[in-house]
């Protein structure tokens, strides 16, 4: 009796190992397989086909969801479908898988601030300015300045665009977050002085030049504003911008501004 027993636990054991093995060798076959899919996701990301890429994606994820990389691109196609809901809650999950995963931890604090929950990406935003190993740090930083601008707490993002601006003098989006700060604070001069520092390291944007004909025409540099709403026009003829520029134009010439 005690000898068929041992030959059952033996059995059983021999049983456990096998089944064991087979279930670490079926999940590496199904890490493969997604990663595969992950990789033709990531390309047609690259290309901009965000459909095709999202039907890769979740292939990918039905295989194996705890890939950290895998739900940061499903967030990111989500934030390029304009659904950050979606966004939101893969890229959660991403920085729960990987806890150390700043990139995602930012793009949440993006997605936070499409939302409008503007503390939600605060606190995202702070949690990353302060990891030293960050490459691109004035991107949270920049965040944090726009997160505050729309809290109305213009001190603040003030001072969290300057920082911004201290690490990457040239980074246009900490530049016109600021000018539209020193507008909101009252601060005209000022903002007059950062969209023309804007103008000149991104010359072809018309959404800064815009920016820039608004904070001449608010310092009653009413020529100045003109010339720069016909460059909006120039820049972006056929866009939403070119006619609020239009609009703005007809308004000046209304007073008599040629």
């Amino acid at each position: 009796m005690k000898i068929k027993a041992n030959r059952f636990m033996w059995a059983t054991s021999v049983f456990l190992i096998f089944f064991l093995v087979s279930c670490a060798a079926n999940l590496e076959l199904r890490k493969r397989q997604e990663e595969a899919l992950r990789n033709f996701g990531e390309a047609y990301i690259r290309e901009g086909d965000y459909t095709k890429a999202l039907r890769k994606l979740l292939e990918a994820e039905k295989l194996y969801a705890e890939d950290p990389h895998l739900q940061y691109d499903l967030g990111l196609v989500y934030m390029a479908k304009e659904n950050p809901g979606m966004a939101i809650d893969h890229f959660k999950k991403a920085v729960e898988i990987k806890p150390d995963y700043t990139p995602a931890k930012n793009s949440l604090g993006a997605a936070y601030l499409a939302e409008k929950k503007w503390d939600d990406a605060i606190s995202c935003f702070k949690e990353i300015s302060g990891d030293l190993l960050y490459v691109t740090p004035h991107y949270p930083l920049s965040n944090l300045g726009w997160a505050y601008y729309n809290k109305k707490k213009y001190d603040l993002a003030e001072k969290y665009y300057q920082d911004a601006l201290k690490i990457e003098p040239r980074f246009a989006i900490a530049l016109s977050g600021l000018g539209k700060t020193y507008i909101a604070a009252g601060k005209i001069p000022e903002s007059v002085v950062i969209f023309e520092k804007a103008v000149k390291i991104s010359p072809s944007s018309a959404e800064l030049y815009l920016d820039l004909a608004d904070t001449y025409r608010l310092s009653r540099e009413y020529k100045k504003a003109l010339n720069a709403y016909k460059k909006v026009i120039e820049l972006a003829p056929d866009s939403p911008l070119a006619v609020d520029a239009q609009k703005e134009i007809e308004g000046l010439r209304n007073w008599g501004i040629k």
